[in-house]
């Protein structure tokens, strides 16, 4: 309603410049300005479902959703959208798939999961990516302090980066030799920072533990034993000593810092560059149900990646993260990554332009390739717990990954000249074989048997 205020109010002035100005001159202006007007070109479509709520965990990769809301970019679509705060993942998605919530921020292995046969099972489907990056490794100070020796110095003193685990083996030794097991937090079994947290680990040697169907927990044969904490309480739970480490998205790496419990000592950028982080689900009914409703909650979430990858955005866009109704973390802790730096050890900021990324590089496109992965560390770690033939990979993503929702969208948007044409890309939804990983392994999509079977460690078809 904000903005439907805002643009009455300004149609209103406008009319009594008019009056007052009264000369053609005027008129002709006025023309002009309305033919240019972002909202003047929107293309309404026959929206099934205008009034919807959303739901979102308190994590800065949440901004598209706040974003679409605050500037208007939602309502432009003729949507009136809730946005509201969830407690944890596995809340986020039973109020999904129950229908209390039409759609919601999401870790990209949720709805990958549910229709795979890990967890609980559902049609869910996504038309968007959320964003790239963004997550890190955070340990406390006494196991930085054991790391640092490890980890080889610029010639400043400062620590080299990427920092690889192999500087936490002998510290984790060290902790069950003492007789304390070495335990880490992750935010969900199919999140994410899991398989980053575990790709990091084994990468290094260091097994983090086999899924059965007796050990859901995801322990079996672990030399770190990984739970699920909230991320907003990772950390708390650090602080606590419950666990020695853990692995989130922002704010909460750079809230260790802030209030000097951890250091950050990786990011998944260097896990993975340019990895896809969360998603925008909702239930393969509601799209089927509410077809013009999906194509325009994705073209708003579009122009909100757009509008928040304009560097000169950035510092808006952490007010409005730093709202309650939001994050709710300190401006200065959101800055800390949102704004092109990540602070590792305090004072060691640095640059890191690409942390958070929501546009660039195809950022919002779904693509087949980044589900695929997810789906090969699910074999890999034993949730997915029988051998799968090759085709499956592709096929079973087809039905959660929805790239032709995104491309109707975008192909609006590019008519109503809100993006280029150029911003579309010309894919079959798999990305080249790449080997961006912190270990050098290749990783082509078209291949996930040849792939799971690359590791030493993990399950092998």
């Amino acid at each position: 309603m904000r903005n439907i205020v805002k643009r009455a109010s300004l149609l209103a002035s406008a009319a009594l410049v008019l009056m007052a100005c009264g000369g053609k001159e005027a008129k002709k202006n006025a023309v002009e300005a309305k033919e240019v007007s972002p909202v003047s070109k929107t293309k309404m479509l026959d929206i099934e479902k205008p009034q919807l709520t959303f739901g979102f965990i308190k994590l800065t990769d949440m901004a598209p959703l706040a974003i679409a809301k605050e500037k208007g970019f939602f309502e432009d679509e003729g949507l009136f959208v809730s946005v509201e705060a969830q407690s944890n993942w596995k809340n986020v998605l039973d109020r999904v798939i129950d229908g209390q919530l039409d759609g919601s921020h999401m870790l990209a292995g949720q709805p990958i999961a549910a229709g795979a046969g890990f967890g609980r099972q559902a049609e869910l489907v996504t038309p968007f990516s959320m964003d790239l990056n963004g997550n890190g490794i955070t340990v406390s100070n006494d196991v930085w302090s054991k790391m640092k020796p490890n980890v080889p110095a610029d010639n400043e003193g400062k620590p080299i980066h990427p920092i690889k685990a192999d500087a936490l083996k002998p510290v984790i030794t060290e902790y069950k030799n003492s007789g304390k097991p070495f335990k880490m937090g992750m935010v969900f079994p199919v999140s994410t920072h899991n398989y980053e947290i575990r790709y990091w680990l084994a990468a290094a040697g260091i097994h983090p533990g086999m899924y059965t169907a007796d050990n859901v927990q995801g322990q079996i044969d672990a030399e770190v034993l990984l739970s699920v904490t909230p991320p907003p309480q990772m950390p708390a739970t650090l602080e606590s000593g419950t666990i020695y480490g853990y692995c989130v998205g922002e704010p909460w790496n750079q809230q260790a810092v802030f209030k000097g419990i951890g250091v950050p000592v990786t990011t998944n950028y260097d896990i993975w560059k340019n990895n896809p982080e969360k998603v925008f689900v909702m239930t393969k009914q509601f799209v089927e149900q509410n077809p013009n409703t999906a194509i325009a909650v994705t073209k708003a979430l579009i122009r909100a990646g757009k509008w928040l990858d304009e560097p000169s955005n950035r510092a808006e866009a952490v007010k409005i993260l730093a709202m309650s109704q939001y994050v709710g973390a300190p401006e200065e802790v959101l800055a800390n990554s949102m704004t092109g730096t990540f602070e590792f050890e305090k004072g060691d900021k640095r640059e890191m332009p690409d942390f958070n990324v929501f546009y660039k590089y195809n950022a919002t496109y779904p693509f087949y390739s980044d589900g695929i992965w997810f789906l090969t560390q699910m074999r890999r770690w034993g949730q997915i717990p029988e051998t799968k033939p090759a085709d499956w990979y592709g096929e079973t993503i087809k039905d959660i990954y929805r790239p032709d929702i995104w491309k109707k969208a975008a192909d609006l948007l590019v008519a109503e000249g809100q993006i280029p044409a150029s911003d579309i890309p010309n894919t079959d939804g798999y990305k080249p074989a790449t080997t961006d990983f912190i270990d050098g392994t290749s990783y082509d999509a078209k291949d996930p048997i040849g792939y799971i079977n690359s590791f030493s460690i993990g399950n092998k078809d």
